[in-house]
């Protein structure tokens, strides 16, 4: 009872004032009122992109948080995945600067000097536009399944006051987007991540107000925290993880969620990473590749995910050979990981999403007149609700025939979108001469690791070149 009055008291009444820099000019991130979307509050859209760096404050020193982040920025990633309590052991192994959470064996007493850096690196990615997507603690430190531990939150009580404490530290950031869970199934927990979030939107607004805050929930390997959590009034939007398997059908679970009533956005907080074992079996399946990146991005958000989480395996840990013991075999450093195809290509699937109107995109398997195919073969599309543009992706590259007649205007553009590059390829020009007409397209190319993307613009709308131009980028790398 004392440990637990201790840490209420330096929780409620000692959280130090939150820090001044500018906030995001466009304000924090918020549902669109469609309720399917993301959003600045001033009303801009925002595509959740992130990056996966479990460790960013447990491991790294402030010279290397800011390379990391410049990185992802320069690149074009929107949000950044970072946890309090880290994974690794994080409430008895030391940060980079020999500092642990607590001040006390008992956990009960946030230390200073641990939390002025995380301080830091969340201002560092203000100042770069990002948003950090801010687990309060890993998984084991309230459900202790599996990992070190040990499990700390074990009271409402002791729960609540944690998150007011982070709540209250960064009330005035406006790049902060709150994820609950850590790789757990909530099952049994419910009242401890009500009790988290609670006091996050206290610690936030001043009272238990979830519109001044967005948290989600980041559940264990294929599920969703929808299949736990929809009805929770804290709960702003889904997240996946649909893990690091490759051969299963990740279209069916966004459509799950994006089925649920009432609305709600979805998105894959954990896919299959980059060079990481497939499956967790190097041996029998090999390692994934950028192509496993891809197919993830293309099929969920074309299946109506309001983003997208990426992730490399040697990343999301701050591996350096040498400094940390690595988890399932990092390929390389996460310095040498930075430049990884995958992390580029997403940033051009970001692109062409951004490229044509964002709030009305809508998945539409009927723009694929026949068979869309299936597993590797799969063909999955989007469109504008208002039909003046559609999408169609091909994994393999192969054919496949498009009903013109969902999208709008006589006269329709189409252009192949390569997923690799982010480079557009004019296909020409089509008149629809009835709401029924198809016509088949056939990649340029085919085969394992030859997806593309079709994209079909009513004419009238004047539509630029999907994507962005690559020679208006900085930086990138094909």
């Amino acid at each position: 009872m004392r440990k637990l009055f201790a840490f209420l008291f330096f929780a409620l009444f000692l959280a130090p004032a939150p820090l001044g820099a500018r906030p995001f000019s466009r304000g924090r991130i918020v549902v669109h009122p469609g309720g399917r979307y993301l959003q600045y509050a001033d009303g801009r859209p925002f595509f959740y992109l992130g990056d996966t760096a479990w460790e960013l404050f447990h491991r790294t020193t402030r010279e290397e948080a800011r390379l990391y982040l410049e990185d992802r920025a320069r690149k074009g990633f929107t949000v950044i995945q970072a946890v309090c309590l880290a994974e690794r052991d994080g409430l008895r192994v030391p940060n980079a600067y020999g500092d642990l959470p607590f001040a006390d064996a008992g956990f009960t007493r946030p230390n200073e000097r641990y939390f002025a850096y995380v301080d830091e690196v969340v201002a560092m990615a203000d100042s770069l536009g990002l948003v950090i997507g801010l687990l309060p603690a890993w998984g084991d430190k309230f459900c202790l399944k599996w990992g070190p531990g040990p499990e700390i939150f074990t009271t409402e009580g002791r729960a609540e006051a944690f998150g007011r404490y982070l709540g209250e530290r960064y009330r005035i950031r406006r790049n902060i987007i709150w994820i609950l869970g850590g790789d757990r199934p909530p099952e049994g927990r419910e009242p401890i991540l009500r009790a988290f979030a609670r006091g996050i939107a206290c610690g936030v607004a001043g009272r238990e107000d979830y519109s001044a805050c967005l948290i989600t929930y980041h559940p264990w390997g294929k599920s969703s925290s929808g299949d736990w959590l929809h009805d929770e009034p804290w709960l702003a939007f889904n997240m996946q993880q649909n893990g690091h398997a490759y051969d299963f059908d990740l279209w069916e679970r966004i459509a799950r969620d994006y089925a649920r009533q009432p609305v709600k956005p979805v998105l894959d907080g954990e896919p299959i990473y980059e060079e990481h074992p497939i499956d967790f079996d190097r041996e029998k399946y090999g390692t994934s590749e950028a192509l496993h990146v891809r197919r993830a991005f293309y099929h969920e958000v074309f299946s109506g995910a309001c983003g997208h989480t990426y992730g490399c395996h040697a990343v999301w840990q701050m591996w350096e050979p040498g400094r940390y013991a690595p988890v399932t075999g990092p390929v390389r450093s996460w310095r040498e990981s930075l430049s990884l195809p995958g992390a580029y290509q997403v940033c051009y699937g970001r692109e062409l999403i951004e490229s044509r109107p964002f709030f009305r995109r809508i998945p539409d398997q009927g723009v694929i007149a026949g068979d869309a195919g299936w597993g590797h073969g799969r063909c999955t599309a989007t469109r504008d609700s208002l039909g003046t543009y559609a999408m169609v992706y091909s994994e393999s590259g192969r054919p496949f025939a498009v009903d013109l007649g969902r999208v709008s205007g006589k006269r329709i553009v189409a252009w192949w979108y390569d997923v690799r590059s982010g480079r557009p390829l004019r296909i020409g020009e089509f008149r629809r001469r009835d709401a029924g007409a198809t016509v088949t397209f056939t990649p340029p190319t085919c085969g394992k690791g030859n997806d593309w993307v079709l994209v079909l613009d009513d004419a009238r709308m004047k539509y630029p070149p999907p994507g962005r131009c690559p020679e208006a980028r900085s930086g990138a790398a094909g």
